[in-house]
């Protein structure tokens, strides 16, 4: 669909806003907004509870996804920021997350760090025009040009407060956001139907491969009771045991490593470079100083090694190693497993990944406030078919893999580009691109 344009332009005098409508005005974003106005009094409560919101909970594409009910004692330094409904958070720190949310409707005691701006409408701006002027893609290039520091970017709230933005009269502007309002709502909801149809995709998938790992692949073999509840009943001929049964050894990265990360070294892998499809994304793996030492040597990964995450959000994630690149080596929050000769590491990886394994370790963590242990995984409960029957699955399991992945690549696909036709209406419509005046209801000024 075509928009209409304006009927006469003008230089905006800015070099990345280029050309906007003859009657728009070219402000600094601190003329029509205050930052920072609000911050907690040094006397609250040590049991006061807060809702808490840091830079990993908010992204571009869904806002604010979640906050954390925390007592403000407990609560980090850095929880002290008091945002206001029609308020913006603009990320100052690691800018290139692009962390930059509207606050609609908070709670009353929702607090943000001292990472983000918190950027207020005054007079002259409306509060959903300042929402997507934030969000539009130069406003986010200009904030992170502008930071300093190469491993963690940052920007003061000054400097964000000093970038320009190009503004209509305010009815334009209610007008503008209405619009917006309305043809992003319809982008999101297709958005939403994708992510649906890629949920259900690894639901089935995911069911498909847990069948095949703890059920076999001939469905009119003898069955026994493997003696664990949530695993059931195995192949008869299945071994039923422990992961420390079948591994060389089971081992976490060293404490302290995290201060030696830098731009050199070796790959160090962490809980966010473990992928969905039982992978590692070592392609984007920060690096780490490692010396020549045991604890060194018993942390290095080998094509065939598996690991499990046991502490954070990804706790019971797997992944296999295969084709590591360079040296390679797991972090503290990392669980690294060695099969021994007798186990298709593959075989091993999909059993834990599978509902059965997921739900052990799920288990596992009750009543342990940082989540597992060495020790829980080592316990892990896992059932062994012959080594040439694991090879089997494996290859069946390589056939299910090449089905489903396809098809959840397609959807992700079409919501990479919902997302790029969403950002470009946005920047489209507060540079002045487009029209959008005949577009919405007639609104008077504010």
């Amino acid at each position: 669909m075509s928009f209409p344009r304006y009927p006469a332009y003008k230089d905006s005098g800015v070099e990345w806003l280029g050309e906007v409508p003859e009657h728009w005005e070219e402000k600094p974003l601190k003329t029509v907004t205050s930052i920072n106005d609000e911050v907690l009094s040094e006397s609250v409560s040590i049991d006061h509870e807060i809702e808490y919101v840091d830079i990993s909970s908010v992204s571009l594409a869904n806002g604010i996804e979640r906050t954390e009910s925390v007592i403000f004692g407990d609560a980090p330094s850095r929880a002290r920021r008091i945002p206001r409904d029609g308020d913006v958070l603009v990320s100052t720190v690691r800018t290139y997350l692009k962390a930059i949310a509207p606050v609609v409707s908070p709670p009353c005691n929702l607090v943000a760090s001292t990472g983000f701006a918190v950027v207020r409408p005054q007079r002259g701006i409306h509060p959903g025009y300042l929402k997507y002027a934030l969000q539009e893609e130069h406003f986010i290039q200009q904030v992170i040009s502008r930071s300093t520091g190469v491993s963690y970017p940052a920007i003061n709230a000054s400097d964000i407060a000093r970038i320009p933005l190009s503004l209509p009269k305010q009815s334009e502007q209610l007008a503008i956001a209405t619009f917006l309002d309305r043809e992003t709502a319809k982008i999101d909801a297709l958005i939403t139907e994708q992510q649906r149809l890629i949920e259900l995709l690894q639901e089935k998938r995911q069911a498909v491969i847990s069948h095949a790992v703890t059920k076999g692949l001939n469905p009119d073999a003898p069955m026994k009771d493997s003696g664990v509840e949530w695993l059931g009943e195995v192949p008869e001929h299945w071994e039923v045991c422990r992961v420390k049964a079948v591994s060389v050894f089971t081992t976490s990265g060293p404490r302290g490593w995290s201060e030696r990360v830098g731009d050199v070294g070796a790959l160090f892998v962490q809980s966010g470079d473990l992928t969905d499809v039982m992978g590692i994304d070592f392609a984007n793996c920060k690096r780490v100083q490692v010396g020549d030492d045991a604890e060194a040597a018993r942390t290095k990964l080998l094509d065939g090694d598996l690991v499990v995450c046991i502490t954070g959000a990804k706790t019971g994630n797997v992944a296999v190693c295969e084709n590591v690149p360079e040296s390679s080596y797991v972090n503290q929050h990392l669980c690294l497993i060695r099969p021994d000769e007798g186990v298709h590491p593959r075989f091993l990886g999909a059993l834990l990944k599978s509902g059965c394994g997921q739900t052990y370790f799920s288990l596992a963590q009750y009543g342990l406030k940082q989540g597992l242990s060495l020790e829980d995984v080592r316990e892990a409960p896992v059932a062994l078919p012959p080594l040439d029957e694991q090879d089997r699955i494996c290859q069946w399991l390589s056939g299910v893999s090449s089905h489903y992945l396809p098809l959840e690549a397609e959807s992700q696909s079409t919501i990479s580009l919902l997302q790029e036709r969403r950002s470009a209406l946005i920047s489209a419509a507060v540079t002045g691109q487009i029209d959008v005046r005949g577009l919405v209801p007639e609104a008077s000024d504010a």
